[in-house]
């Protein structure tokens, strides 16, 4: 049995206290390589809802920290998909990194991001598996 492991990373930027998206740039792991992500009909499948899954949390990201006054200036998010040879989700695991320009973020308000993040409308509709994980971390610029 293979795994196969699939990786899309977010960078983004904001303006405004609401966290609002200024840039923005998907890129997807390809051969080793990081690749811009670009949509089309003939996209596979697959990486639309890997796509689907990484914008959901960044909005539940960004949102729930605006609601926390936290202010973001950048951040990055990853996800990290492994399967089994049929695509079957065996191991999800999603990582953002803000950069603030206002607020100081505390373990209660990561946490509850967190657990936000989880609820998402693409999160709450995926099968349960064990190897599930999310974490949200804060840096200062």
């Amino acid at each position: 049995m293979n795994d196969l492991t699939f990786q899309m990373i977010l960078h983004c930027s904001y303006t405004g206290d609401e966290n609002n998206i200024d840039q923005i740039l998907i890129e997807q792991l390809m051969d080793n390589s990081w690749q811009e992500l670009a949509l089309s009909t003939d996209s596979p499948g697959f990486d639309i809802f890997m796509y689907a899954i990484l914008t959901c949390q960044h909005m539940y990201f960004r949102n729930n920290a605006a609601e926390y006054g936290l202010v973001l200036n950048s951040s990055e998010g990853l996800i990290t998909i492994i399967t089994n040879e049929n695509r079957s989700i065996q191991s999800l695991h999603v990582d953002f990194k803000g950069t603030l320009s206002k607020g100081i973020a505390n373990d209660d308000m990561v946490n509850s991001i967190v657990a936000r993040m989880n609820l998402c409308p693409v999160s709450i509709n995926l099968k349960d598996f064990l190897d599930r994980k999310t974490t949200v971390v804060f840096e200062a610029i």
